[in-house]
């Protein structure tokens, strides 16, 4: 399979929720190594203005709008794409909306928006474009989140969606493994992103809201979504922060539930900016930006994205990690009962040694 997936400078790249953030972060990187790119999103004119920019450029862009949400819109998206374009090679599912809410004060209205947008979504977008890419090789690449494998107050809703895309997205590919179907199927799992997520969000509290610390630069989880489409992957989490994140909701749940309770109420806020009265929840927000206007530093890298990108990396560090446990055992700094030491495989410890 890893043979069969086109260089990005060969392939043609459907990117939906390309008007902002990682879609758009993406849509840009991809350009600039030569791909044909397809942005899709709602707001037609946001989509018309970064076409423009990456023609500018000297990349290939066009653009079709649509809600991702609707399965009609979704299947003209692949239809049109086809007529104009031939077809595609990698389809890309990035369009997300969120919520800062308790769940009993968010509305059912507003409950639905997020699944009809985060969930299906991705159905629609992945069973529709598997139409066309189950006759050829390509790759279909789904943005889940830490959130996929950990618990997140305030950002319920969306945390139960990307479970759901998780869960969607993990059968899935069994499917189409057991049909030898040439499609590579991977979840991205990106940690905090400093994007427009927060400002775009409806925001319930009475506080401007922003993606909880520490967060990275979108061109971190662009950088994976392109590997993928050139070399099948089952998942990647970007950023080491978020994978000990969710290793320690996986090794202490009770330990974790205690600590996110008490944090993500807290970093869920940005004392030091206005709120905002609107959100992009039901309707289109503004679009063509990559960065959110929260304060904070961002992170540039993630070694530990890296490491899951690159096999001999991974190999690398999992040996060092090995040799970290060995040492610390024969010193006795660390004292770990049997039951303890065989509930942690080596391999989970790369977190803690990768930013």
């Amino acid at each position: 399979m890893a043979r069969k997936l086109k260089p990005i400078s060969e392939q043609t790249i459907v990117i939906t929720g390309a008007s902002s953030g990682i879609g758009l972060t993406t849509a840009q990187r991809a350009a600039r190594a030569g791909a044909n790119v397809v942005l899709v999103s709602r707001n037609e004119m946001a989509l018309k203005k970064i076409r423009d920019e990456i023609r500018s450029a000297g990349g290939k862009a066009d653009f079709v709008a649509a809600d991702m949400g609707v399965r009609d819109e979704v299947r003209n998206v692949v239809d049109t794409v086809v007529e104009r374009h031939g077809g595609f090679d990698t389809w890309v599912n990035g369009a997300g909306v969120g919520i800062y809410a308790r769940l009993e004060e968010t509305s059912d209205e507003d409950h639905q928006k997020i699944f009809q947008t985060n969930y299906w979504g991705v159905v629609y977008g992945s069973l529709e474009a598997l139409k066309h890419l189950k006759y050829k090789h390509g790759a279909l690449i789904n943005i889940g989140s830490i959130s996929s494998d950990m618990p997140a107050p305030i950002l319920s809703a969306y945390t139960a969606s990307k479970h759901a895309v998780k869960g969607f997205t993990d059968s899935l590919r069994l499917e189409l493994l057991h049909d030898k179907a040439p499609v590579s199927v991977t979840l991205i799992k990106p940690s905090g992103i400093q994007t427009p997520f927060g400002d775009h969000a409806k925001n319930y509290m009475d506080a401007a809201s922003r993606v909880p610390p520490p967060v990275y630069h979108p061109e971190v989880v662009a950088e994976a979504i392109l590997r993928a489409a050139t070399h099948p992957m089952r998942d990647i989490t970007v950023g080491g922060a978020g994978l000990a994140m969710t290793m320690l909701a996986g090794i202490a749940p009770a330990l974790s539930d205690r600590l996110f309770a008490w944090s993500f109420f807290k970093t869920a806020r940005d004392e030091k900016q206005k709120k905002h009265d609107e959100s992009a929840l039901h309707e289109p927000g503004d679009g063509g930006r990559k960065l959110g206007e929260q304060s904070g530093h961002i992170r540039e890298t993630s070694l530990a994205a890296k490491a899951q990108m690159h096999p001999f990396a991974t190999a690398g560090l999992t040996a060092i990690a090995a040799v970290a446990v060995l040492s610390l055992r024969k010193s006795g700094r660390q004292r770990l009962g049997n039951a303890t030491r065989a509930a942690i495989p080596t391999r989970l410890l790369i977190g803690s040694i990768t930013p």
